[in-house]
């Protein structure tokens, strides 16, 4: 199959200029006909998923990106989600820091869309669908590109998108798909500058390099989470563990999950077996250093770290465990290792607790708290669209804010510039 990529950005641009002719009613709408459309379409959407999935087994997918790429137990939460953002509030058209000058002119900002997103994912077809009504809602027309291992489920949930958008007077066209797995198009969509406006890679840190170095579009690059738990001496133990085990265990294919646990030594020695020993319920591999292993029992989930373990991103039961001197050990070890996702410190002391919220510069900085929160939903931003790492324009969990740009609103009586 050749894909035109130009057509497809012509129809985007011109599918964004009409989405600004419709209100958060009709825009509201619109998300329930997808809704309901999904819900009304399940059962092929489920058989072409499932056909996915046996390909994917037969591949050797790992069971990290079974479960991402499984639709079975989560397309139900896929339309609650759709419905939800559909009562989010609508940032565009909100007009913010108005003022008067003292010459008399009249000036405020108003939040307009983006324009045409080009979304780049991999392995989660519930992205689609989260894409898809995050866009709508903020007026944006999208452009996706998913895996090849989800091609099946994602032009079944396409088709079913845009038949839905078709059904209210909706633009078929602000919602795409590449509908072909050859990476040129990959390379051609970072090209496409006059018409897609914002490029968001959801993927492995090969995918975030290939779109920064050539992209003519800018980038938002984030999502890839080599996330840190620091335990200091002064930590409550129990609630310490029970927080470890849920940064790993309570979803470990996700890129809030925890992937390096830190241990003030003073504690190493009854702290560390501990977590072995609760995490290996779970089903949990541990790659520990030295002065760890040396703390633990032989067994054959207990592996020694080798010397690129602490720059993994694991999407997995695995997780790594070094024992380190103090606070500013800890701290040396993230700002080398850290992806700036999510780092937390487990302590009782306020000046540590003050430390590390300061010094730490990853996009969300936690104290005593697991970090399976960097999430839009858990944030109180309703949904996400993405979790950037970079400072520009949007840092952390992105939603509806962050798909929105501004114009300055300039109102005078006959002014004049001396």
């Amino acid at each position: 199959m050749t894909v035109d990529m130009q057509q497809l950005g012509r129809q985007a641009k011109a599918a964004s200029k009409r989405l600004s002719q419709f209100d958060t009613a009709a825009k509201n709408k619109a998300l329930h006909a997808i809704a309901g459309a999904i819900d009304a379409n399940s059962a092929a959407i489920l058989e072409a998923n499932a056909a996915d999935m046996e390909d994917g087994r037969a591949a050797g997918l790992t069971s990290a990106l079974l479960d991402r790429l499984n639709l079975a137990r989560r397309l139900d939460g896929v339309t609650s989600d759709a419905r939800s953002v559909a009562e989010l509030p609508d940032p565009v058209g909100e007009e913010f820091d108005a003022q008067t000058l003292p010459n008399g002119l009249k000036i405020r900002k108003r939040r307009t869309p983006i324009g045409v997103l080009g979304v780049i994912y991999e392995s989660r077809p519930n992205v689609t669908v989260d894409v898809a009504t995050l866009a709508l809602k903020t007026g944006n027309a999208v452009i996706l590109r998913g895996g090849s291992e989800t091609l099946r489920s994602n032009l079944a949930l396409i088709d079913t998108i845009q038949q839905a958008l078709a059904s209210v007077g909706f633009p078929k066209h602000a919602v795409q798909l590449i509908p072909d797995q050859d990476r040129r198009y990959v390379a051609e969509l970072l090209k496409l500058s006059d018409y897609v406006d914002m490029i968001i890679p959801r993927g492995g840190n090969r995918l975030h390099t290939f779109c920064r170095e050539n992209s003519t579009i800018p980038v938002i690059t984030g999502g890839i989470g080599i996330c840190h738990l620091y335990v200091d001496a002064t930590a409550d133990q129990d609630t310490a563990v029970t927080i470890v085990q849920n940064a790993k265990v309570q979803r470990p294919s996700v890129c809030n999950a925890l992937d390096t646990l830190l241990v003030q030594e003073s504690i190493a020695e009854a702290f560390i077996p501990r977590v072995i020993e609760r995490l290996t319920q779970d089903g949990v591999e541990f790659h520990v250093d030295e002065q760890a292993g040396a703390v633990v029992d032989a067994a054959d989930n207990v592996k020694p770290a080798g010397a690129g373990d602490w720059d993994i991103e694991w999407l997995d039961l695995i997780l790594g465990i070094r024992v380190v001197p103090d606070f500013d050990a800890a701290l040396a070890h993230i700002n080398e290792h850290s992806t700036a996702h999510s780092d937390g410190i487990l302590t009782s002391d306020p000046a540590l607790m003050e430390r590390f919220l300061n010094e730490v510069d990853s996009a969300a900085v936690y104290v005593n708290a697991s970090t399976r929160f960097t999430d839009g939903g858990q944030l109180g931003l309703g949904a996400e669209i993405a979790v950037s790492t970079q400072k520009l324009h949007a840092r952390g969990p992105m939603a509806l804010e962050a798909l929105t740009t501004y114009k300055w609103l300039i109102v005078g009586e006959g002014h004049t510039r001396p």
